[in-house]
């Protein structure tokens, strides 16, 4: 669900229980301040990878939002080592497309942004951070995503003209998923019992 207001909004994230106002909530509300409760807990829990898009463009906001989102996610020691490059052009998605493991996720995105990182370090790491971020802050606006493997580094690294230091980490494709998905329609325990995953004690471990 998407949340905007046209004023300023404190957002209180909720972790799977009811959303709490701060102590400054009344003061807040009275300068005009709107709130909006986003649980940040059901938004992981209920992301899935979307790879079957609507035929429906993002709005420049949506985009900006989700770009925004990458941006500011952390890096090592804060070098921010990496670039997002749109692809806007279909010729370029479309050449795009013949360098990763699932062409026609990419061909059927409204939006196609390539993850560049740059020198050495925990580059994947941090390529991984800002994908996450901005898938994220995809699915808050009801927006499906899927990151996609590079099968060959060389023909993408031609294709985007990179640096001889640079290499593309990993294409996210964003849209409006062609089957609507909301997730509230189901607690954060469901959508955890739903998922393909090992169970917690398999991958949890206490010493």
């Amino acid at each position: 669900m998407s949340v905007r207001a046209v004023s300023r909004i404190a957002i209180v994230v909720a972790c799977g229980c009811p959303a709490r106002r701060s102590s400054r909530a009344p003061a807040l509300a009275a300068a005009g301040v709107v709130f909006a409760s986003v649980d940040a807990y059901l938004a992981v829990v209920s992301k899935r990878e979307v790879r079957d898009y609507a035929a429906r463009p993002l709005g420049a906001d949506a985009a900006r939002r989700i770009l925004e989102a990458g941006r500011i996610a952390g890096s090592s020691k804060n070098r921010q080592a990496r670039r997002f490059l749109v692809l806007r052009s279909p010729a370029l998605v479309e050449r795009a497309a013949e360098a990763v493991y699932a062409p026609s996720n990419l061909r059927g995105a409204a939006l196609v942004v390539a993850i560049v990182t740059r020198g050495k370090g925990p580059l994947a790491f941090d390529a991984g951070r800002a994908a996450q971020n901005m898938m994220l802050a995809a699915w808050n606006e009801g927006i499906g995503s899927c990151p996609n493997g590079v099968a060959d580094p060389e023909r993408i690294r031609d294709v985007l003209e990179l640096a001889a230091d640079e290499q593309v980490t990993t294409v996210l494709t964003f849209g409006y998923p062609a089957r609507p998905r909301d997730p509230e329609r189901r607690s954060a325990a469901d959508w955890i019992a739903r998922a393909d995953r090992l169970p917690f004690e398999g991958v949890v471990e206490e010493r």
